[in-house]
């Protein structure tokens, strides 16, 4: 009796939408949830990386889904997820994992960066699709290997930039689309990150003991042995060149989205960045990161700048207040400017959105422009929404998908490369070469991979 009730609930509200929709009330977002795959088909996951955001990722994607087998090097980590899915088979070394369990739809991948890259190529190479946390590797050469096996395989791929899926993101394009500050000019970008230590407060400590539930080779992956340092895991590794992306690397996927979704930026032409404190092993203090667009449409030259960190007297590394603004910046946020204003926002993502000057805010807000795309199935649960497309069998539109998010990662670790090189950069996307500048291509892929741990799309 429940279940025909809620068949008969399902045909009046699909109901219901066809009348609003025949009257000229436009519901996107309520469509796509009509329509929505249903939950009784799950999807068997495997989770490599179950610490930290590795175990969110792993409840964002268990819901209506099966947690078949989760994996993770630190012995910690998986007893922790483990008592959460007590049922899921447990592997520290996501190779045997994938191997072993022939039955896995998709796998997420939520390890630290470094790591990101072998473990997708195995799960690619054996048809898997994956979901892939940000950035969705930390070398450029890795990012172009990725996409394309991914393509190869026709697998569904989302990276795990969460902010991608919600209204807001939606909302924004929206509203440059309708024209709100005109032809884009300039764009400003900034974060509080980094969070842990980088420049010379990233120094290694002296050779240390190896945890006894962290298997420290396993955790390398493929890059060659060295020794164990307190200073790299469980949480410092972001702020070293071989583990981590910076600031840039890890909120870049989170801030500079919104924009490069709304104003189709795709990768600069150009890159020039200026750090304060950077090493010969670890990102700097402080940077600010200059890319230009040349030819942007509808709108032309673009030049966008980033800002991280503290500057030398440790005030934060931020852009001066846009015009009008009566409050101090927050901590992170950005700003564009306009030819007819400027949009403002406080947080990583869309958070808090202001019109300058308020006379245009007033103008444009009195007929905002009606909402045209299709909204995500899952605000806020990038796993989720991956889950459901593979339950569909193809992907959301407006997914973080690899054609999509590789060409993000790749505009952060442009950035990360002018920010180690001190030197302008003239991007060739086509040959994936800093044009007349050996520094920086000699950056663009790792220098070494462990024997046996070597992966490149060719082979899949």
């Amino acid at each position: 009796m429940q279940q025909n009730s809620l068949f008969s609930n399902r045909r009046r509200f699909l109901k219901q939408i066809s009348t609003l929709s025949a009257g000229g009330i436009f519901l996107p977002n309520l469509l796509l949830r009509a329509q929505e795959t249903p939950a009784s088909k799950r999807v068997a996951v495997g989770c490599i990386g179950v610490g930290g955001r590795g175990f969110q990722d792993m409840n964002n994607v268990s819901r209506e889904n099966e947690i078949v087998a989760i994996c993770d090097v630190d012995a910690l980590h998986l007893a922790k997820a483990a008592k959460k899915f007590p049922n899921a088979r447990q592997y520290k070394d996501f190779r045997e994992m994938l191997e072993k369990e022939k039955s896995l739809d998709g796998v997420t991948i939520s390890t630290p960066d470094h790591s990101h890259y072998p473990a997708a190529m195995h799960a690619i190479s054996l048809g898997k699709h994956i979901c892939v946390q940000k950035p969705l590797v930390n070398t450029l050469w890795e990012a172009q290997q990725l996409h394309l096996a991914a393509k190869k395989k026709g697998i569904i791929t989302q990276m795990g930039n969460q902010g991608h899926t919600y209204e807001e993101n939606r909302l924004l394009k929206e509203w440059f689309d309708a024209g709100v500050v005109g032809k884009v000019k300039e764009i400003h970008v900034w974060t509080d990150r980094p969070i842990w230590p980088q420049s010379k407060a990233a120094d290694f400590k002296p050779h240390q003991p190896v945890p006894k539930h962290l298997d420290w080779d396993l955790w390398l992956a493929a890059i060659p042995d060295r020794p164990y340092s307190p200073d790299i895991h469980p949480f410092k590794w972001r702020g070293h060149h071989e583990f981590g992306s910076g600031a840039l690397g890890d909120m870049g996927c989170h801030n500079l989205d919104p924009l490069v979704w709304s104003l189709g930026l795709g990768v600069p032409n150009q890159i020039k960045a200026i750090a304060d404190g950077a090493t010969a092993t670890a990102w700097p203090r402080g940077a600010k990161v200059e890319y230009v667009w040349d030819n942007v449409p509808e709108h032309g030259k673009i030049t966008l700048y980033w800002y991280e960190g503290k500057n030398t007297d440790g005030s934060p590394c931020q852009p001066p207040p846009p015009s009008g603004l009566s409050e101090p910046l927050s901590a992170t946020g950005f700003y564009v400017v306009g030819a007819d204003g400027m949009v403002y926002n406080q947080g990583s993502q869309v958070q808090k959105l202001t019109i300058l000057p308020e006379a245009r805010s007033i103008e444009f807000l009195a007929n905002p422009p009606e909402k045209t795309l299709a909204r995500s199935p899952s605000p806020g649960n990038a796993e989720r929404e991956w889950a459901l497309a593979i339950k569909q069998g193809k992907p959301f539109p407006f997914m973080s998908q690899f054609d999509y998010a590789v060409p993000l990662t790749e505009l952060c670790l442009l950035g990360c490369l002018a920010i180690r090189t001190g030197e302008p950069i003239v991007w060739d996307q086509k040959t994936s070469t800093a044009i007349d500048n050996p520094a920086a291509n000699k950056l663009v892929k790792r220098a070494a991979y462990r024997k046996g741990w070597e992966y490149a799309a060719k082979d899949i």
